[in-house]
């Protein structure tokens, strides 16, 4: 009669079978893919929406609009983080002419509420980014302690056994390498994620940067004709 040394070596069977630190630290790993993935398709919109209305307010601005965007000025509304910036701007440029100070010290004045403004948006841009990077990083060491931890059980498992095959060594082996899989499978979307993010709010802040330079400019003549 022949015997069938076949075993099951399906995902959800190593899983099932791994001990209670690497099905820890699979859990872990999962959790934090989930939630990276939450926030790059949150971020992934968000930096989208702001590009997209940052272009317009610019269009809108430079083609003759400025009268309908001051006069929304005072208004609750969100609009874009650019928008804010020039609102944050404006505001105190109209505030501090209505005390009568010297032009120096309101254009100085409007360029620090635009420079807070401009720091205030871009904090909210660059939100939950460190998470992306923490999981990028973390996420293979974490893997690789799962990984270390169940080899080290596979090894003390067969250290009765007197003579020790591949076949026995083998599934607890498989079982120790879906940490790493995991662990890469959670850093590598995340590392992406966080490079491609970087780069859009880098765009945007020099976008920002140079509107600011731009309206101070404005701000000056303006201040020069009264």
């Amino acid at each position: 009669m022949e015997i069938s040394l076949a075993q099951d070596m399906s995902f959800l069977t190593l899983v099932a079978q791994a001990s209670w630190v690497v099905k820890g630290v699979l859990l872990l790993l999962l959790l934090a893919s989930v939630l990276s993935w939450w926030l790059i398709f949150e971020k992934l919109f968000t930096l989208r929406r702001e590009l997209r209305a940052s272009e317009f307010f610019q269009r809108d601005f430079w083609s003759g609009g400025h009268t309908a965007i001051v006069e929304r000025v005072d208004g609750e509304q969100r609009r874009s983080s650019l928008e804010e910036v020039f609102r944050a701007g404006y505001r105190e440029f109209r505030a501090k002419r209505k005390q009568g100070l010297a032009p120096a010290a309101v254009l100085e004045s409007a360029r620090r509420a635009m420079r807070a403004g401009y720091q205030r948006e871009m904090d909210l841009l660059e939100a939950y980014l460190p998470f992306l990077a923490t999981v990028g990083a973390v996420s293979p060491y974490v893997g690789l302690f799962g990984t270390v931890w169940g080899i080290m059980n596979a090894f003390i498992g067969l250290s009765n056994v007197a003579q020790a095959t591949l076949a026995q060594v083998a599934p607890g082996i498989a079982e120790a390498l879906v940490a790493t899989a995991i662990g890469l499978f959670a850093a590598i979307p995340a590392v992406v994620a966080y490079n491609r993010f970087t780069h859009d709010i880098d765009r945007l802040a020099n976008r920002y940067d140079a509107f600011m330079e731009e309206f101070s400019n404005i701000l000056q003549q303006e201040v020069a004709r009264a």
